[in-house]
């Protein structure tokens, strides 16, 4: 079938509170293929759906029956991508018998200088970090603990091991860097896997905890492991009974005021007597659910906005499942963007739009503002770009298995199930951040008896959502591993769309500790648009740092402006010149779109007034529970 039926065969009405028709959908128009140059849509390379809706047979099902079989064993990681990574780095190294020479020699140093100190351990002048420390982000050792014979040499040994492997698979010559980068990236997975801090016997914290509580923090522990696998095995999200979606997190006041396939577009009530005349639009990404934007009250983005006197429209995306497979990503512009424009502008004629996008909804946002750029559209008044990338040539590290060999693995692996699962998603981030995210907390969790106290956005980030097959297929292979956005090869309804005709003003923010959209990556932004750009660099990573509310401790941000045609200023240049504020950098934003925004006035009606009879419900929604 083509995405346009296989949106519309979804089973909606099945789902709780849907006891009305559906709504009219965009993608059941005559034009919804307008654009495609056959009769038959490729699904990567493998399936092809034709537009009569007729599903074609994949070719060489047995191979992709076989690699599907192997993702299960492997994460959803290719061992040929891996394997040829490390054949090209083997090789070279074979090749390079002086450098040989070079590691023997540092091997040979290590072991000697780990000797000496275990001699000398308890003479006076031995530093308790004589041979190596920690570096400053590295948090497995910082205990007092670890400065005591014999786990501060077996600490200092690892890390003397651990700088070893870095050596020796950095700048070995003739290497590819992405191979280098994979094969050092999977070294030190195992690195981390294997760091003393892991094991009981090792880690002089666990042997406190045991000594101390009488050995109960393996018992917690184990209760700890038996729930966290319960809920594994029945696919339910975290157990944070304090933290209820409509109840304590995604609770601002609001209506769905419109509804099709794939979302429900919530506004929310006015806080203030009068509001400014432009809307805002909030595009999140869908690989999460949409209220990391809007958690608790004191965390909420969204009740921030309302309290400054501004409208909010918020896309709230349907969780897909296997009958979704053939969604694509166009889709998500057509059904999602587009279709909250026209709504928006339904409710609110003639008024300008500021949308925002976050992380993948960013770069959704970005390819539909381009389309509507070069479409002669000016419904946007300004584009704000929270984390979110636009050139994928710097992605970070989650680029690395971003390959031919990988993504072709991903695709056989998806086909069988038609959706990439939420599993597949949280592990690939995990491993970015294995220390904090994988092993100190199985530490913590498993081994001391302990958990971290619950927040709302760790309530949000166990609440995965699943992503189709085909509209994964094209994201990895036309952004990811074909960078077409950023190189002018992106074809929307038939045509290229360049970012360099986009006009309104920019607000993007970029997070300096971001793993997922490093802030060099979304700094790119500058030579790629025409128009005025402020850019901002806050403290925290991918979420913690977006996630920034006025009175949170620990804070901060840089910001500056370029004006169109004015001359480009490298990232490392404006880090030394543009000025640092501490706190909240919502305020800054707020401040921005005050200052493009017209007089207050009253606040707009809810929805458009004209539903077609169905009843839509309060917000949250409904598609926010799947």
């Amino acid at each position: 079938m083509d995405s346009a039926q296989a949106i519309s065969d979804l089973p909606i009405s099945d789902l709780p509170g849907f006891d009305t028709p559906k709504l009219p959908c965009r993608a059941h128009a005559a034009d919804h293929d307008e654009g495609r140059s056959s009769s038959v849509a490729k699904l990567g390379d493998g399936a092809a759906v034709s537009v009569s809706g007729e599903r074609q047979a994949e070719p060489y099902q047995a191979d992709r029956a076989f690699h599907a079989i192997l993702a299960r064993f492997t994460g959803g990681i290719s061992p040929i991508a891996l394997s040829l990574a490390y054949i090209d780095w083997a090789a070279h190294l074979a090749g390079a018998p002086e450098r040989q020479m070079e590691l023997g020699r540092d091997a040979w140093s290590g072991a000697r200088q780990s000797l000496e100190a275990a001699l000398h351990f308890f003479a006076p002048e031995h530093g308790s970090w004589s041979l190596i420390r920690p570096q400053p982000q590295d948090r497995r050792f910082v205990d007092p603990e670890w400065e005591r014979p014999p786990f501060n040499l077996l600490a200092q040994a690892f890390l003397l091991s651990e700088r070893w492997w870095h050596n020796a698979t950095m700048d070995v010559r003739g290497v590819a860097p992405r191979n280098e980068a994979i094969v050092e990236f999977s070294v030190r997975q195992v690195l981390d896997m294997l760091a003393p801090s892991n094991f009981a016997v090792t880690n002089p914290e666990v042997l406190h905890k045991t000594f101390q509580s009488g050995g109960e923090n393996f018992v917690l522990g184990w209760q700890n492991w038996l729930s966290d696998w319960m809920r594994l095995v029945s696919g339910k999200p975290g157990d944070a009974k304090e933290f209820v979606v409509g109840e304590t997190v995604a609770a601002t006041s609001g209506k769905v005021v419109f509804r099709n396939e794939l979302i429900e577009l919530i506004q929310y009530y006015p806080s203030t007597g009068k509001v400014h005349p432009e809307p805002i639009l909030v595009v999140p990404a869908w690989i999460m659910k949409y209220y990391i934007l809007d958690l608790s009250p004191q965390n909420s983005l969204v009740k921030f906005l309302t309290d400054q006197g501004f409208t909010v429209f918020m896309i709230s995306w349907r969780n897909p499942g296997a009958g979704d497979r053939d969604i694509a990503f166009d889709d998500y512009r057509k059904l999602g963007v587009e279709a909250a424009v026209t709504t928006i502008g339904d409710i609110m004629p003639g008024r300008g739009i500021h949308a925002l996008g976050y992380c993948l909804g960013g770069t959704l946002l970005s390819i539909a503002a381009a389309t509507m750029a070069r479409d002669g559209d000016s419904r946007l008044k300004s584009i704000t770009l929270l984390a979110a990338q636009t050139d994928f040539t710097e992605a970070g590290e989650l680029t690395l298995f971003i390959n031919e060999s990988q993504v072709a693995f991903l695709e056989d692996m998806m086909s069988e199930r038609g959706v990439l699962e939420t599993t597949q998603m949280a592990g690939a981030f995990q491993l970015l951040r294995s220390n904090d995210l994988i092993w100190s907390k199985l530490t913590h969790d498993y081994l001391m008896g302990e958990r971290a106290p619950p927040s709302d956005l760790m309530a949000w980030n166990a609440d995965a959502t699943r992503l189709p097959y085909r509209m994964h297929s094209e994201y990895l292979r036309k952004l990811f591993l074909h960078n077409d956005l950023a190189e002018g090869r992106y074809v929307v309804e038939g045509k290229p769309i360049v970012l360099s005709d986009l006009r309104a003003p920019m607000f993007v923010v970029g997070t300096v500790r971001d793993h997922v959209a490093p802030w060099r990556s979304t700094y790119k932004i500058h030579y790629q648009v025409e128009a005025d750009v402020t850019y901002l660099l806050t403290s925290g990573g991918h979420n913690a740092g977006i996630v920034a509310p006025p009175g949170a401790q620990g804070h901060s941000y840089q910001v500056k402006t370029k004006a169109a045609r004015t001359a480009y200023v490298g990232p490392d240049e404006w880090l030394k010149t543009a000025p640092k504020v501490e706190g909240s950098w919502w305020p800054e934003w707020t401040r921005w779109l005050t200052a493009l925004s017209g007089e207050p006035c009253e606040p707009p009606q809810m929805g458009a007034g004209h539903l077609d009879s169905q009843v839509l419900p309060d917000a949250p929604g409904d598609y926010v529970r799947q």
